[in-house]
């Protein structure tokens, strides 16, 4: 039974563009509302239909989700002859279509999935049911058809084109000589374009068969052959061309391997597959080898490369204690790891899912193609017969001349390049930020990332490290000058404060040795102190150097210059004043000078939200050269900050990591998830989610949204100005069938291998 064992939630039907509203996970944020429909449309298509759609309002109680492989599927026009079948079958109550991987699933309440195989074998399909457990998401073997069929036909329409112009045979022979071509070429091609016909869609392949239909009929033999023949050829470039780019998402699976080295209860290791593995289990990696599930490394050090998961092209230490993904390279050591994720719940198999769902979420250039055809194409028909029989009706012209004028118009206009040339121009979008370590969640956001002009970042974790450091050493008095920095770090170190671990780290890294501390005490928003050797010492803010009655004018002057350069300033005293200083700051990602750089020549300006104060956010906001800074702000000031600049006319993204920044993450045209990698919540919610803490990634994410706007338009404008051009000609009568072919399938691949540009490297 391929029959999943659990009651199928439905989805909620979105169809939104910009503001969001979503509740929100601990780790991030709330996407924008998406519109949940399928990538547009293929040459087979003249109208997509949404990829999830809701037959009834509520599934009942018993409903459950089957998934079917139907090997035929892999056009928005076989998914609408299957909407409009099972729309009818009485207990089917949701359909989801993942034209990627060719895989249907079926919400419904019936006692077995019979009815539905045999609905869709009647619109000339097979579907194969995906037993339990199997994974819906592996790349569906490639449909593999005889070649000597189209090598039949070609040649037969070759030799029917020669004896017709060489007179070399009656046209009895020449016409069996074409029939054979068209037969042994365009079956498939006839039989979808009947099914299409009986459902009343008029898609290519409907088109294409009453072309060539009427091309016979009125004796044009040799090129009815000739224009079924470049028809298919072309048919079978374009399905190698959208093999690539599905491959460019689904073999991303591939580099997980199948088996992976695994503890037994008794000790002993042996390779298990790595689907079988449970949770817990304690797994092994030799240098070289891929990571074969997601864990947490238990013992050994090593460095990895994560380049498949977050795009970093430097591979990264890995020691106890640290996360490993599925699907990276162990590089130098060896590694145990504890197992954290099942093989179909992994970090990349989440972002594979991702990828694959954000083809619903259409961008707008999709959206008004699909408009735009679903008017088209009817349009194009009937002023096709228009041409056919008003001219010779009314104004005493050729039949002949007139009809076949009409059968070139029909296969010239075809929107086919027009709704191929965005699906495919988003898919590789998609693929080719995923291979970035950017998982984009939707087309919408693809398209849209180029019209942002501001972008507002949280400090912590973002531009800085999130993770204070010692900066700044200053002895005051000269007589403890070599023992302040162990009194400092001996009190440091019994604290949990950050900035006291901070002074802690710093002598840990210098191999210092601490001493004992008697008599301990934490003084609140002030600092520390504690007994060494018999004498009493203080380690503490400015606050507390003041309290004690130790302050004078030129320890302020050099506290303040510290502080203005954005540190957190502490104190070590005895009872006769100050004995040194110490200066801690939250440091800067190197990334972020860059990033920021990147972005300013982007023509993109930025603005720092923090909860720091105002002197360290303008302090940091100066070292990586962020144009504004705003401290001091709590999660709803953030928002009133994102609000403004919405009223000043801007297209705002925002970049956080944490729940405070949520709500104005929420509110941004697109909101950026920093370090998502085996985050659930962030892969799931994040609109865009950066798979590290690079935040370089944002303008590479810019610029390829720009690159991605500008392919749609191009595309776009090729399928309409060539389109238009041949029109004319066809009109004043000097195109021919197999010129239209040429001029509807050529800009076809045309825009399909411009769209698939963006998978270059």
């Amino acid at each position: 039974m391929s029959d999943s064992q659990h009651t199928h939630k439905p989805h909620a039907d979105h169809d939104h563009d910009h503001d969001h509203d979503h509740s929100h996970g601990p780790k991030l944020q709330p996407v924008q509302k998406h519109d949940h429909a399928s990538h547009g449309g293929s040459c087979c298509s003249s109208a997509a239909a949404p990829s999830l759609i809701k037959l009834s309002e509520t599934p009942t109680e018993g409903a459950r989700l089957s998934r079917f492989r139907i090997d035929a599927m892999d056009c928005p026009t076989e998914q609408t002859l299957i909407q409009n079948k099972l729309g009818k079958l009485a207990g089917v109550q949701q359909l989801e279509f993942n034209l990627i991987n060719r895989v249907l699933g079926v919400t419904h309440d019936l006692p077995s999935t019979a009815p539905i195989i045999d609905a869709i074998k009647s619109i000339g399909m097979l579907a194969e049911p995906i037993e339990q457990g199997a994974d819906a998401h592996a790349s569906p073997a490639p449909v593999k058809k005889p070649w000597w069929p189209l090598a039949v036909s070609g040649i037969g329409a070759l030799a029917a084109e020669v004896l017709h112009f060489t007179n070399a045979a009656p046209t009895w022979v020449v016409a069996i000589v074409a029939l054979i071509s068209i037969l042994s070429g365009g079956l498939g091609t006839y039989k979808k374009g009947w099914i299409a016909l009986k459902n009343l869609n008029l898609n290519i392949n409907a088109l294409m068969s009453i072309a060539v239909t009427g091309a016979v009929l009125i004796g044009q033999w040799p090129e009815a052959a000739m224009v079924m023949f470049l028809f298919t050829v072309a048919e079978l470039i374009e399905a190698k061309s959208l093999d690539r780019a599905r491959n460019a998402i689904s073999g991303l699976m591939q580099m997980t391997p199948e088996k992976v080295t695994v503890q037994q209860d008794d000790g002993s290791w042996i390779e298990r597959e790595a689907k079988s593995i449970d949770l817990g289990a304690r797994v092994r990696v030799r240098p070289g080898e891929r990571i074969g599930l997601d864990g947490e490394v238990l013992s050994g050090s090593s460095t990895i490369d994560q380049a498949p998961i977050t795009g970093e092209s430097l591979p990264v230490e890995k020691t106890v204690g640290d996360k490993v993904f599925a699907g990276t390279i162990n590089q130098a050591g060896s590694l145990e790891f504890k197992v954290t994720a099942a093989a179909n719940n992994s970090t990349l198999a989440r972002i594979i899912h991702a990828v694959e769902a954000a083809q619903g979420a259409r961008a707008p250039t999709q959206r008004f193609v699909d408009r735009f055809s679903k008017i088209y194409t009817p349009a194009v028909f009937i002023f096709a017969l228009a041409v056919a029989l008003i001219p010779p009706l009314f104004m005493g012209a050729a039949w002949f001349d007139w009809i076949y004028r009409a059968l070139v118009l029909l296969v010239v206009a075809c929107p086919c390049a027009l709704v191929i040339s965005t699906p495919v121009t988003i898919v590789s979008g998609l693929a080719a930020a995923a291979r970035k370590g950017i998982l984009i969640k939707g087309g919408v956001y693809l398209e849209g990332g180029h019209k942002l002009d501001y972008l507002a970042l949280d400090k912590t974790g973002t531009i800085t490290h999130g993770k204070p450091v010692q900066t700044d050493y200053l002895s005051l008095d000269s007589t403890v000058e070599s023992t302040a920095e162990v009194l400092a770090a001996s009190l440091a170190g019994r604290s949990d404060h950050p900035v006291s671990l901070a002074i802690a780290n710093a002598a840990v890294d210098k191999q210092l040795t601490l001493l004992a501390v008697d008599n301990f005490e934490a003084l609140t928003g002030r600092g520390v102190r504690g007994e060494i050797d018999g004498q009493i010492y203080h380690l503490g803010n400015h606050r507390l150097v003041e309290e004690l009655g130790l302050c004078s004018p030129a320890l302020e002057e050099k506290l303040f210059a510290l502080e203005e350069q954005g540190k957190t300033v502490v104190l070590l005293l005895d009872s006769s004043g100050p004995l040194a200083l110490f200066a801690v700051a939250d440091t800067v990602k190197a990334s972020s000078r860059e990033a920021i750089q990147q972005l300013h020549e982007l023509g993109i300006k930025t603005l720092m939200l923090t909860g720091d104060n105002p002197h360290t956010a303008r302090a940091i906001a100066a070292q990586v050269g962020i144009d504004q800074a705003q401290g001091d702000l709590l999660p709803t000031d953030k928002l009133k900050a994102i609000e403004g600049l919405y009223a000043q006319g801007h297209r705002v993204g925002m970049v956080g990591d944490g729940i405070n920044d949520a709500p104005a993450l929420a509110r941004a045209q697109i909101g950026f998830a920093m370090a998502a990698a085996g985050t659930d919540t962030a892969i799931e919610t994040a609109d865009v989610a950066l798979m590290d803490d690079d935040l370089r990634k944002i303008p590479a994410f810019i610029r390829l949204s720009r690159q991605t706007s500008n392919i749609l338009t191009q595309n776009i404008a090729l399928a309409l100005v060539i389109k238009a051009i041949f029109l004319g000609v066809t009109f004043v009568g000097l195109a021919t069938m197999w010129m239209a072919v040429f001029a509807d399938m050529g800009v076809a691949l045309l825009v399909v291998f411009n769209g698939l540009r963006l998978l270059r490297k």
